[in-house]
């Protein structure tokens, strides 16, 4: 379970304020599997970030029963200068799980080759989120949070990315940012539509798809 407790995060822009989620309160059920739906821009990554607790709210809190991945994708705790194995080792002993065992992993699922023992520095965005997705998906969480990279790579990565991804939600549960109808009900039984600072739970998918439709015609959020 994890609980949004009159959760507020924005930013300062030139333009004024920018509101990412604005006094939310809203529970995500423990196991489930639920796509986090939204237009560009509505703060997607950033509830996501604030949800694995890698940057703070501007006021409010967020409750637990579980552990939680970072968001799959995002490398911001990854060292430019460490060459991929040694960030795999430093996030494995963050975990505190066997970091012998997760570079294993994580090498033979990210197939970068001889760039996995080079700086991160030298890698390109698409071998930044496997060795994102390797490593995440190589550490048992209780809730997996993915920001869309199971789009990442040619067909057979993302087949053998869905295969994993649905190994573990066998026991674990997953907050999942993607922009494809056919993923979201593919990987997904429950949905949340983001827009201005406010979320609206579904237990029904393509109710939930129709109302990011309606959001996507109308006038970009302020």
């Amino acid at each position: 379970m994890i609980h949004l407790e009159n959760l507020t995060k924005f930013y300062h822009t030139r333009g004024g304020r920018k509101m990412i989620v604005d006094n939310l309160t809203a529970t995500f059920p423990s196991g489930a599997s639920i796509a986090l739906l939204g237009r560009n821009g509505a703060g997607k990554s950033t509830l996501l970030q604030l949800i694995a607790g890698t940057i703070r709210p501007t006021s409010g809190r967020i409750l637990s029963t579980g552990s939680i991945s970072y968001p799959v994708g995002f490398s911001g705790s990854f060292h430019q200068d460490l060459t991929g194995v040694q960030n795999t080792r430093f996030v494995g002993r963050l975990y505190g799980v066997d970091t012998d065992m997760l570079v294993d992993f994580v090498e033979d699922f990210a197939e970068l080759g001889a760039h996995f023992r080079m700086p991160l520095r030298t890698y390109s965005s698409g071998m930044r989120s496997r060795l994102s997705f390797g490593v995440s998906m190589g550490i048992p969480f209780d809730t997996y949070l993915v920001d869309e990279v199971t789009s990442v790579g040619d067909g057979s990565f993302r087949q053998k990315s869905v295969q994993v991804f649905d190994q573990r939600m066998e026991t674990s549960g997953s907050i999942v940012v993607t922009h494809s109808p056919p993923m979201v009900r593919r990987m997904c039984e429950m949905a949340v539509v983001l827009e201005r600072g406010k979320l609206v739970f579904y237990n029904d998918i393509d109710a939930a798809l129709e109302h990011h439709d309606r959001n996507l015609a109308l006038p970009p959020s302020i």
